[in-house]
């Protein structure tokens, strides 16, 4: 007779029989630990599409995350749609993986990879990600973004940003997009690390990224992968804020 799976029948991984549930705790543990788990299990079938790749391919990853983006918005007594937002982007070293069509040099922070080029609200959570090659310039890569955000979130009227967005894009945003993109530069007087008004936002962002193992270096081989990773390590951000019980009020 033939040996009977140690779980039961039940625990065979078949892409229709996995739940939510079990997608999302999968999931969780991929970007936590930076790992994708012990294999499959004696008897599993030898091919089976991991569940990010059907999420992200059907969109499910992204719809599950701006849903508890205006969850925890309204939690905090803010609008679900955000008003003002803060751009910004992190070089990040990319694994062996990742082909040279989506990698390049970063000749300012010297990083041979890809860039995350994101905008967060003022709550710092992350309304879009773009992931491009490291040498993609930040205006070149935000005009599109911004696009994308403006046509996403209709309320968007203002976005600050670094030195590094200065020229056309100022002008463009406000005519093309109706946004004010609102520079934020350190003046020549400061001296040593001093945080700027709104840049502090979203660096508190990126540093929530980096306590994600897999976030740490870019291991995905394409950028929708990456784009995923970015959404999801933030879904398990918000999902302990919603959990996380309130104060009574007397």
């Amino acid at each position: 007779m033939p040996r009977e799976h140690p779980r039961g029948t039940s625990d065979l991984i078949h892409p229709e029989k996995i739940t939510g549930e079990r997608c999302a705790g999968k999931l969780a543990r991929t970007v936590r630990e930076g790992a994708v788990g012990k294999g499959p299990a004696p008897r599993a079938p030898r091919r089976r599409p991991t569940s990010l790749r059907r999420w992200r391919d059907h969109g499910l990853v992204k719809e599950f995350h701006d849903r508890l983006r205006r969850k925890v918005r309204e939690q905090a007594g803010r609008d679900p749609e955000p008003s003002a937002g803060v751009i910004d982007s992190q070089s990040v070293k990319a694994d062996a993986v990742v082909g040279a069509d989506s990698r390049g040099f970063d000749g300012g922070k010297l990083i041979n990879g890809r860039k995350r080029h994101v905008v967060v609200d003022t709550l710092g959570l992350l309304l879009a990600v773009m992931v491009t090659s490291a040498d993609i310039g930040d205006r070149a890569a935000a005009q599109v973004l911004l696009a994308r955000v403006a046509t996403a979130h209709h309320l968007l009227a203002l976005v600050w940003a670094d030195g590094g967005y200065t020229g056309s894009l100022v002008e463009y945003s406000l005519a093309v997009l109706a946004v004010v993109l609102a520079i934020v530069k350190r003046s020549d007087d400061m001296r040593g690390f001093v945080v700027l008004p709104k840049r502090g936002i979203v660096e508190r962002f990126f540093a929530h990224l980096m306590r994600s193992r897999r976030l740490v270096r870019d291991f995905e081989r394409s950028t929708g992968s990456a784009e995923a990773m970015v959404y999801w390590s933030m879904t398990t951000l918000m999902t302990r804020r919603l959990a996380r019980p309130r104060p009574s009020r007397a």
